[in-house]
């Protein structure tokens, strides 16, 4: 696990003296944004990102795709809101340096985009980049023709030698450690000379949504998939050669993002609307509706979109979190707050992530007075007072906004580094204080769904 920071940088976290009552506006989806923003630049005609989320992680993939020749104008729409992104594809070429910073969709996505350009793109990062799992992408892409510099280490600081081609073909790859690498091929494949099919040879395979999700897009995109739910092979899937077209994609909101303000509403026994919640979408995020019902509260969705009524008490879970990982650290920090003991299983990947999230999760907790154990795939939560105490963050987004969820109901809580949340969830201190300071006044409640 990476070793916390010495600084002295301690958020207060704010403690909820009552119920929260807020209606909550949610950036962007950056797992969208950023699959839209490589489509859009693989494809024969420009495009467009309408309301993409702006954040650490999205502005390293415009600016990698910016060093690879694609052309991305910023702007506002005509009525002074909704900001835009018109990528213009003009040519891929080297030689390029691309900073990934810890961002895994531009560590992963982008090496099979730079087999494409003309020239050597050599990529580089964080520290922690350099320990995140690259090897099925890499070798991917090895066996797919791609030439490669990575010193046989399977991971960053690397140089794709790009020859302006690939030939594709198949290719078998182990993505248990990161669906990212199916996603990876995929996105690139239309433009490889044979297309591609990956065959995912592991045991297991997290976050399959985010794999749905890459599929919806390249159709939209206008590209011919054939996947395992259209009663093909299990884990596997073919992208069929041809032009990708540029289209005109309205980001959803990030229901990850969405997270800790439900969690407030589950917390404090209080309500959060989420804005223009999607009725239907690929976002794993969804399954928070169902997860946090489960743990005592119900949801309505309406026009205005989704409302989360926590009931007044938090149940302890026992729960699959394969599909949805990067959904564990906030709802272990939930969990700590039940009045029974939770299980999270099927996320054993976590500890390859932005920091070994099963390590800093079990040691932060236990640092506030909880209860948690490590298990082979997950964690074993049991209720205990929780006192005040500094939170520290490792530079992960999701541990930052977990702090604050546990500073909702306990007193004391300093989180270190909060800014680390820009990296999908810009301005997410102002959101907070904004959710905690809002009273909805005169706001009609609507029949509830348990």
């Amino acid at each position: 696990m990476t070793e916390h920071t010495e600084s002295a940088d301690r958020w207060p976290a704010p403690y909820a003296s009552a119920p929260v009552d807020a209606t909550v506006t949610v950036p962007g989806s950056k797992s969208v944004t950023n699959r839209g923003l490589v489509l859009a630049a693989l494809s024969a005609d420009p495009g467009w990102l309408r309301r993409p989320l702006r954040s650490r992680d999205t502005l390293l993939m415009a600016a990698a795709l910016r060093a690879l020749g694609a052309h991305i104008e910023e702007g506002v729409g005509p009525d002074g809101t909704g900001e835009f992104w018109r990528v213009i594809p003009t040519g891929l070429h080297g030689p390029a340096t691309v900073d990934v910073g810890n961002a895994g969709t531009v560590m992963r996505f982008l090496p099979p985009v730079a087999t494409l350009a003309d020239g050597p793109v050599r990529f580089d990062g964080d520290p922690r980049s350099y320990e995140r799992p690259l090897h099925g992408v890499i070798d991917g892409l090895r066996a797919l023709g791609a030439r490669i510099d990575d010193g046989r280490r399977g991971a960053l600081p690397m140089t794709v030698q790009g020859s302006g081609s690939l030939d594709g073909g198949t290719v078998e790859i182990d993505a248990s450690s990161s669906s990212q690498f199916v996603s990876a091929l995929l996105l690139s494949g239309p433009r490889f000379n044979q297309g591609v099919e990956v065959r995912h040879t592991g045991a297991t395979l997290p976050s399959v949504p985010h794999i749905r999700m890459t599929i919806e897009m390249l159709r939209r995109a206008g590209a011919k998939v054939d996947a395992p739910e259209d009663g093909g092979e299990p884990h596997v899937w073919r992208v069929t050669p041809g032009a990708l077209l540029g289209r005109d994609l309205t980001v959803e909101p990030d229901l990850s993002n969405a997270q800790p303000f439900l969690a407030a509403a589950l917390v404090t026994g209080g309500r959060v609307t989420i804005r223009d919640w999607p009725e239907h979408t690929v976002q794993p995020g969804d399954a928070l509706r169902e997860i946090f019902t489960e743990m005592g509260g119900s949801w309505v969705r309406d026009e205005r979109g989704l409302t989360f009524t926590g009931g007044g008490r938090i149940q302890g879970i026992d729960v699959d979190l394969s599909d949805v990982g990067e959904l564990t650290p906030g709802i272990a920090a939930v969990a700590a707050l039940a009045d029974g003991e939770s299980v999270l299983r099927g996320v054993g990947h976590l500890r390859l992530h932005e920091t070994d999230r099963l390590a800093a999760l079990t040691r932060e907790i236990n640092g506030l007075g909880g209860d948690v154990t490590e298990t082979d795939d997950g964690l074993r939560i049991r209720p205990r007072p929780l006192h005040g105490g500094d939170f520290h963050t490792y530079d992960d987004h999701r541990l930052a906004t977990a702090g604050a969820v546990l500073g909702l109901a306990v007193e004391g809580v300093r989180v270190e580094n909060i800014a680390t949340t820009g990296k999908t969830l810009p301005g997410f201190p102002e959101l907070w204080a904004g959710m905690l300071g809002e009273q909805q006044v005169g706001d009609e409640r609507v029949e509830e769904r348990a």
